[in-house]
């Protein structure tokens, strides 16, 4: 290396970047990743969350992390009290750049970048407005609505998961935002496709020998769980879900009215190293959305590529998002409609239709090689490098 480039690169180095979420660090495996990679492009990077009551001790990374602890744990109240407590925070640390994960978390670093004159960079994971639990109320869209139209504008630097959504915010506030799928590592050797039930380690359904079915994510309104649970009374398999949120109290009543106990199990949060021994351990994944709200027709869920490097198949939607991909290496079953019997007969092809099966398996082993994160990185440091040009 140059002494033009040495000296980039100390530049480059010097360069504090603070990342903004909502949620507790340990599971994020998408912030995770964007962090790391931040980390070995050289620059000092701080991973800012939130603390809950059950929060775990932090994983070491190679990033900083805080957590800031809250004393609501949610709604209208969590949200003033961490936008407050996130406000100063920031303003008492020393930074370069800034981005904000998400409308969430938007309005604090929005401030602090402009008391700084610091560059900021917005994080899109989703038509925030759009998602079901903020487009069916009135009232709580009208605020979210307001926060979007004042600060996103704002931030003329910027990416999201694909390129409809970057569409519709160009269409929208004029802003050019690059598309930066959340896609997982490449990791070799590829993982063998199941050709027989698989076990899984304890802590496990009550029956090891058992094939099961693995749902990952937030269990929130609009992921189908409605239609998912009493379809599960048409299907011979264990359905497993890892994750939490704020449907999983209306799940649970809806497992013990079905009297599906036995059958569906909640684990709640799965550290990523677990959640991915996990995956691998299952017959095949759900990744599915309702059309209620446009965040999840434009979806392009994180699981959606997990289960793919995993090797299993999976039941998704017929959305524009999945169907391009699905067009190109055969991944999955699309449905067009999540309905109890469409969803009770794709769950059932998977199961019992081996040529298939194996066919969509080896699709997976095939897209994981175009669809992985050392591809999709190179354009975060792009454009990263373009923020402090």
């Amino acid at each position: 290396m140059g002494k033009v480039g040495q000296f980039i690169h100390i530049c480059r180095m010097k360069k504090r970047v603070f990342c903004t979420v909502t949620n507790d660090l340990n599971y994020d495996q998408r912030m995770i990743r964007i962090c790391t990679s931040l980390a070995a492009a050289g620059y000092t990077v701080t991973l800012v969350g939130r603390e809950t009551r059950g929060s775990l001790p932090l994983t070491e990374r190679s990033f900083r992390q805080h957590r800031l602890k809250m004393w609501s744990g949610q709604g209208k109240l969590f949200y003033l009290e961490y936008h407050f407590r996130l406000f100063f925070y920031l303003l008492t640390q020393k930074m370069d750049g800034i981005c904000a994960i998400d409308l969430d978390s938007i309005l604090p670093c929005l401030f602090v970048s402009r008391l700084r004159r610091i560059p900021r960079l917005y994080d899109a994971h989703e038509l925030f407005c759009e998602m079901q639990e903020v487009v069916t109320r009135p009232f709580v869209y009208k605020i979210w609505k307001a926060v979007e139209r004042y600060s996103v504008p704002a931030f003329r630097h910027g990416y999201t998961v694909n390129q409809p959504i970057a569409a519709e915010f160009h269409r929208l506030y004029g802003v050019e935002y690059a598309v930066i799928r959340n896609l997982p590592v490449l990791e070799e050797p590829a993982p063998p496709i199941p050709d027989a039930p698989s076990a899984l380690s304890p802590p496990a359904p009550p029956d090891p020998g058992r094939r099961f079915i693995l749902y990952q994510g937030a269990v929130n309104e609009g992921r189908c769980f409605e239609t998912l649970i009493p379809a599960m009374l048409q299907v011979d398999a264990q359905l497993l879900v890892c994750g939490e949120g704020n449907y999983l109290a209306k799940a649970r009543e809806l497992v013990s009215q079905y009297g599906l106990n036995e059958k569906i199990l909640f684990r709640g949060y799965v550290r990523p190293e677990e959640l991915k021994a996990i995956t691998r351990s299952a017959w095949c994944g759900i990744t599915l959305f309702d059309r209620r709200g446009l965040s999840n027709y434009y979806s392009l869920a994180n699981r959606f590529f997990d289960y793919m490097h995993a090797g299993i198949p999976q039941l998704a939607m017929n959305y524009p998002a999945y169907r391009e991909i699905n067009n190109c290496h055969s991944i999955a079953v699309l449905i067009d409609e999540p309905g109890v019997r469409e969803v009770a007969d794709a769950l059932n092809e998977l199961l019992n239709n081996t040529d298939l099966y194996h066919t969509l398996s080896e699709g997976c082993k095939q897209a994981r090689l175009r669809y992985n994160w050392q591809e999709e990185e190179k354009i975060l440091i792009r454009l990263y490098q373009q923020l402090f040009k």
